[in-house]
């Protein structure tokens, strides 16, 4: 088990043990509660259950990945990749699998893109314009260039990588994005 299965257990046992419910009990709380909108969710629960917003946010995204509220990540990608976009679903699809070979992470879909977080974001996911997927990059390290972008502070990510065809899903990306992953552990 890694680091962060293990923080994530800890902090599922000492909720069921502060609330008094199982995580499944949660879970269906969380089904029953009518609201869909994770925010939502997180502050039902802060109200209800008298617990902090780590805690709600940490339950509200459990209880989605057992079927709870929200949108499963499949339903999140289909939102994302509509319309003209539609046509970087396979590209999309194998940038994450490259990526999913630097190891564990947490993938929590956005409204926009995907959020990679090991015990911080990572990385970013998700269409830049109808033609382009765009990878941004969280890592103080890495050196910028003409195809690793380095972006103005205050923005989600430090870098991005602009992606258009297959073959741009390379070693070079690889070995920046497990620079970032590693420094996200």
């Amino acid at each position: 088990m890694s680091s962060v299965e293990k923080a994530m257990a800890t902090q599922l046992a000492n909720i069921e043990k502060r609330t008094g419910k199982s995580i499944a009990e949660l879970s269906e709380i969380i089904r029953n509660c009518g609201l869909t909108r994770h925010g939502q969710v997180v502050a039902h629960l802060k109200a209800t259950l008298d617990i902090g917003h780590g805690d709600a946010n940490t339950l509200a995204h459990v209880a989605k990945k057992s079927g709870g509220s929200g949108a499963s990540d499949a339903d999140a990608l289909d939102s994302i990749y509509t319309g003209p976009k539609a046509g970087l679903r396979p590209l999309h699809d194998a940038v994450m699998k490259r990526l999913h070979g630097l190891g564990d992470f947490e993938i929590a879909p956005k409204k926009t893109y995907l959020s990679l977080r090991r015990r911080k974001q990572f990385a970013m996911v998700g269409p830049a314009t109808n033609s382009l997927i765009e990878v941004g990059l969280n890592c103080k390290s890495l050196a910028g260039g003409a195809r690793l972008k380095k972006l103005p502070p205050g923005r989600m990510c430090d870098y991005a990588v602009r992606i258009a065809e297959p073959t741009e899903i390379d070693d070079e990306l690889t070995a920046w994005a497990r620079e970032a992953y590693t420094a996200a552990g």
